[in-house]
């Protein structure tokens, strides 16, 4: 369905719908380049205990483009699909660039969140210069360093470039690498180049949420995979240094998508940590 959403057009999906159960909020990764499939596929399996709300964000998937892009409009996005569900409190979720939101979103409404779980993401932008060198020393792939540079620094020339930028790095994903799936990923991704072009050349530039991690009061889980290229360990290890009520879970056999790599695990994961912390 579509949703009017502070004024741009959003998609969204409601799973698991009925009454008497908490609400997540899922937000994708990957601003321009995600969608609502990635939640859809982790989060959606939890729909059997909780409803799930999953979504496109402004300026990604088959939502509209109308601006601004930036970590409070996302925000604000999120609280506007809360009041809209009508769910007094809900779990916070969010994977990769989703986990920044999803951790604004816990800072700005601590009474609105009764729990928060996060995957592979990062408390600043110093996983950048990690991501870079841990690209550079990858053997899995060649890259060509300017479509690489374009990618990670916010300056793709258009959707079609984007495509041809991300088709690049996603050998560096997952732990167990499958070269058959790269050309069917990069198919099958929504391309909007003007988002992610702002997310990575404005937002992140002085991104940085360390000092106000402290301050979230809901319980929180963060999910790491080991070989994580971009978000590595260490980033996630630093967010679990500075939310009190945390807990870290590392996943030995994933990289950036234990949801997807460790499935089962990562289910139980979760779910264990959801039961603990709600009684439900």
């Amino acid at each position: 369905m579509y949703l009017n959403v502070n004024g741009n057009r959003t998609h969204i999906e409601v799973l698991g719908e009925r009454p008497g159960v908490p609400t997540i909020i899922a937000h994708h990764g990957a601003p321009g380049l995600g969608s609502m499939a990635e939640p859809r596929a982790s989060f959606g399996r939890l729909a059997d205990s909780y409803r799930v709300v999953v979504f496109d964000a402004r300026g990604s998937g088959a939502s509209d483009d109308n601006g601004p892009f930036t970590h409070e409009q996302w925000v604000a996005d999120v609280e506007a699909i809360r009041e809209w569900i009508g769910a007094e409190k809900i779990i916070m979720a969010g994977g990769s660039y989703g986990g920044f939101i999803a951790m604004e979103y816990a800072i700005a409404h601590p009474d609105r969140v009764s729990a928060l779980v996060l995957r592979d993401t990062s408390a600043d932008n110093a996983n950048e210069e990690a991501a870079r060198r841990n690209a550079l020393e990858s053997a899995r792939v060649e890259l060509d360093m300017a479509k690489f540079l374009r990618i990670m620094d916010g300056t793709v020339w258009d959707d079609a470039d984007m495509k041809e930028c991300w088709t690049e790095i996603l050998p560096l994903y997952d732990h167990n690498y499958d070269p058959s799936l790269t050309a069917v990923r990069a198919d099958a991704t929504p391309y909007h180049y003007r988002t992610h072009n702002f997310a990575f050349s404005v937002n992140q530039l002085d991104y940085d949420l360390k000092p106000q991690l402290p301050s979230v009061t809901a319980p929180t889980l963060i999910t790491v995979g080991r070989h994580d290229w971009v978000t590595p360990l260490a980033c996630s290890e630093t967010i679990a240094e500075l939310i009190p009520n945390s807990t870290l879970a590392i996943f030995e056999n994933s990289g950036h998508s234990p949801q997807i790599e460790e499935a089962e695990l990562w289910d139980a994961t979760v779910r264990d940590f959801l039961k603990n912390v709600l009684n439900t």
